[in-house]
């Protein structure tokens, strides 16, 4: 009888001891016939299943380009092969056409497969929140999956407080991490595949008549990244306003919060620190593993390079992971409380309410100014309606020239 596991809640050290011929499965989607799986894959022992992907492909209800998908998905199980995983796969329903080759296992899902459109067209007008999480390495105590679990329920927990406002997508369980070899079990979209998929997402949104848009982060790899994405959204789709930010509790508000209750000092925040863990104890206390929580805060720090929440410093730099951690931790976990974690977590949502708040100000008012303007244009006319410039020599417009449209 074939066990089946999740991926996503094991600590790092669990995924390192795993048989490096332990299949692991990508889901496009959930609800996939588990037998017919391990019939499909020989029987084995155990099978791992990593987070589904939420959406990207035809018949999820938001669909990107399937080249764009297909080389995010390649970058994934390139992951595991890193790792020495030597049967990796995604798990995908019928009718795709990815091209991953013998790296792709077809089967039908429970599931209905044409999805209604994500976000509801009833959305339009709102903020549509983008929460973007990963699948890493959380030190000794805390699952793969704590940058997911936390952004998910910061996403949803604002969606539902200001629902006239805002509506959540599903959250995305992959993102960009570029110390991916140090320590086994964290995934890697790359960041060029990263930024092509989230700028798809948003023009598709566009497309559909969405206009304003939040792209959450609870991994601060992806963030820079996500930096680009806005900026060529920006572009691209001028009367869109896409926005992001450093993670959460990263404001004036959230940072006070952060120096009141923390017990840590700067350093203890850094990675599967005090905050992440005292977030996971009041989300998910089930899956934190308190006994074996390792306190790092040998962190190697100068004025204008440190670690903590908000990274500080004025100079930006991406040494080896390793070299300031030997668990994987920056921080000091063993400080986490639920209590904390409870009361960070109210902060964190009424950070992104008013940031929501703020995005419709944006909108709206940056609206009001195009149309008050009339846009204007210059015809040339003939010589002898040009005025000289006594000083320059040059020609300039005269006021006739001027014509508003």
């Amino acid at each position: 009888m074939t066990k089946f596991f999740r991926y996503e809640l094991l600590t790092w050290p669990e995924v390192d001891s795993l048989p490096r011929d332990t299949p692991l499965l990508i889901p496009f989607g959930e609800d996939y016939p588990t037998d017919r799986l391990a019939s499909a894959l020989g029987n084995p022992a155990q099978i791992g299943l990593l987070p589904a992907l939420p959406f990207g492909w035809a018949g999820s209800g938001l669909k990107v380009p399937d080249s764009i998908l297909a080389v995010l998905v390649s970058q994934l199980l390139n992951s595991l092969r890193d790792d020495g995983f030597t049967r990796v796969f995604s798990l995908t329903p019928p009718g795709l056409q990815l091209s991953l080759g013998a790296a792709s296992i077809t089967l039908p899902t429970r599931l209905t497969r044409l999805r209604p459109p994500i976000p509801p067209d009833s959305a339009c007008g709102k903020v549509i929140l983008i929460p973007i999480g990963h699948t890493e390495q959380h030190a000794y105590h805390l699952p793969l999956s704590t940058d997911t679990c936390i952004i998910d329920a910061i996403s949803q927990g604002t969606a539902a407080t200001v629902p006239e406002l805002a509506a959540s997508l599903p959250v995305m369980p992959y993102g960009v991490s570029t110390h991916r070899q140090a320590f086994a079990g964290t995934l890697n979209t790359g960041g060029r595949a990263f930024e092509d998929f989230w700028i798809s997402v948003i023009e598709v949104l566009a497309a559909r008549g969405f206009d304003r848009i939040y792209l959450i982060s609870g991994h601060g790899g992806n963030c820079s990244f996500l930096t680009n994405v806005v900026k060529y959204a920006g572009e691209r789709h001028p009367d869109v306003f896409s926005a992001t930010t450093w993670l959460y509790l990263s404001g004036p508000e959230g940072s006070a919060a952060l120096q009141k209750y923390r017990k840590s000092g700067l350093g203890g925040m850094g990675h599967a620190g005090e905050l992440e863990t005292s977030l996971m104890l009041h989300l998910h206390p089930e899956w934190v593993h308190m006994e074996r929580a390792a306190d790092e805060i040998d962190f190697v720090t100068t004025p204008s390079y440190y670690m903590d929440w908000v990274e500080g410093g004025a100079l930006v730099a991406n040494p080896p992971w390793e070299d300031d951690t030997t668990s994987g931790a920056y921080g000091a976990g063993s400080l986490a409380t639920a209590e904390n974690g409870r009361t960070w977590f109210g902060a964190a949502i009424s950070e992104k309410v008013a940031h929501v708040a703020e995005i419709h100000e944006q909108f709206e008012r940056r609206r009001a100014r195009r149309s008050a303007r009339l846009p204007v244009r210059y015809e040339i006319l003939s010589a002898d309606q040009h005025r000289e410039n006594p000083e320059h020599g040059s020609q300039t417009p005269s006021p006739e020239m001027l014509v508003t449209d």
